[in-house]
């Protein structure tokens, strides 16, 4: 694993504010993860309490996320930061707007489930949905975990892993079009299933994206647009 060794400062508080942002985005992440895990098993469940309190928590990753990005233009403004100092604070400042991207495809997923509930019975769906929600749950702690440790490998294992979940998704949308067709007195359930299914493809790809940044703080290299090297 290659080490990220962040340029040194005179001023310790640099280096202190440096290693808050960092902390705020990890927390932030964590919060983020849970509102993923819980308007899924609100789904599941039909579980409209739990979707309502995700509901509710989004507010507070929207205001994490611009008390983060302040604090990241201020400590631009106040440090002028250069070479792997300024990519770190630039990957945070991506980074939490792809963390509240993600929080807003878990917002919409928990309105899903109020829908579903209200409709009653599991539609057909539930099996894909679980199946897709766990590989991006994963891609998602893996990404957090790849950025605590600053590791560029882990990230770029997660980065090809988003070509599965890809795969998945398309699959599931081809059989769940197919069964429309069958009986078209499922469409309008099933249409909400496709859209949890798109949140969670979307849910994935932010997490790519995090991981790409990841590679560029640690190895100063950009491999969005396809770039992307080939796993060792």
């Amino acid at each position: 694993m290659d080490k990220l060794h962040l340029d040194q400062h005179i001023s310790r508080h640099f280096n202190e504010e440096l290693e808050l942002i960092k902390t705020q985005m990890l927390e932030m992440g964590g919060m983020v993860e849970k509102q993923v895990g819980d308007s899924v098993q609100a789904l599941e469940a039909a579980d409209s309490a739990l979707a309502e309190s995700v509901i509710v928590r989004e507010e507070a990753i929207d205001a994490m996320e611009m008390e983060i990005d302040e604090a990241c233009t201020t400590l631009i403004a106040r440090r002028q930061p250069a070479a792997t100092d300024l990519r770190m604070v630039m990957a945070v400042a991506k980074t939490i707007r792809d963390l509240e991207r993600i929080g807003d495809e878990a917002h919409k997923i928990a309105k899903m489930a109020i829908q579903l509930s209200e409709e009653g019975g599991p539609p057909k769906g539930f099996v894909e949905i679980r199946h897709i929600a766990n590989g991006v749950r994963k891609m998602l702690n893996d990404t957090l975990d790849a950025f605590t440790r600053y590791d560029p490998d882990a990230a770029l294992a997660t980065v090809h892993a988003d070509a599965q979940v890809d795969l998945d998704y398309k699959s599931a949308i081809r059989e769940l079009i197919t069964y429309m067709m069958e009986d078209p007195r499922s469409i309008s359930r099933v249409i909400n299933i496709l859209w949890t299914l798109r949140s969670l493809e979307r849910v994935g790809d932010h997490a790519k994206n995090i991981c790409e940044h990841i590679v560029y703080v640690v190895k100063g290299k950009d491999i969005r647009h396809g770039n992307k090297p080939p796993l060792e």
